[in-house]
């Protein structure tokens, strides 16, 4: 699904919030609603076919106990304010590729504060205890957010109407 994490480059990074939180999302949790409507808001343009109450269901259906899937949300200052996933496809045209780092979403009053890098770190963790080598993610603008975290870019491709970039994370002691 892309993502949707940061600000422009333009825009002067703020310190991080010490009252920054992630947890897990379980698909019985009031916040499955919040998710859905953010990631839908952000990427429903890309599938429009796609229903709301179809939304909902796939936001639930990567709200696992843990590795793949996988959802989490941010937490800041007592409120929520993003979202990441680790699901195994997120490109219709590359199932060869999994898993994922889908759905990468902070609230644009959040944005610059550190918490795309942080949830990113957080699904890198999970994939990490989950025993896998490597992820992927797709991103049409964030390749400078994804490489200062150790993003390596993989092609270029077209994808639902989009120039997009594949980026591979290793998850080995280097990367620890």
């Amino acid at each position: 699904m892309g993502d949707n994490s940061g600000p422009p480059a333009l825009f002067h990074r703020m310190a991080p919030t010490a009252n920054l939180r992630i947890e897990r999302l379980t698909p019985d949790a009031d916040m499955v609603d919040t998710v859905a409507d953010w990631t839908r808001a952000a990427w429903g343009h890309l599938n429009p076919e796609i229903t709301r109450a179809a939304w909902r269901i796939e936001t639930c259906d990567n709200a696992g106990p843990a590795g793949v899937p996988s959802t989490f949300v941010a937490w800041l200052d007592g409120r929520p304010v993003g979202t990441a996933s680790l699901v195994a496809h997120d490109m219709k045209t590359r199932t060869d590729l999994t898993p994922w780092l889908a759905s990468v979403y902070v609230e644009p009053t959040a944005r610059g504060r550190g918490v795309a890098s942080a949830l990113v770190r957080r699904v890198e963790n999970e994939a990490r205890s989950a025993g896998l080598a490597h992820f992927y993610l797709y991103t049409p603008d964030q390749q400078r957010l994804y490489a200062r975290l150790g993003w390596e870019p993989v092609e270029q491709a077209g994808y639902l109407g989009e120039r997009v970039t594949i980026m591979k994370r290793q998850l080995d002691a280097r990367s620890a």
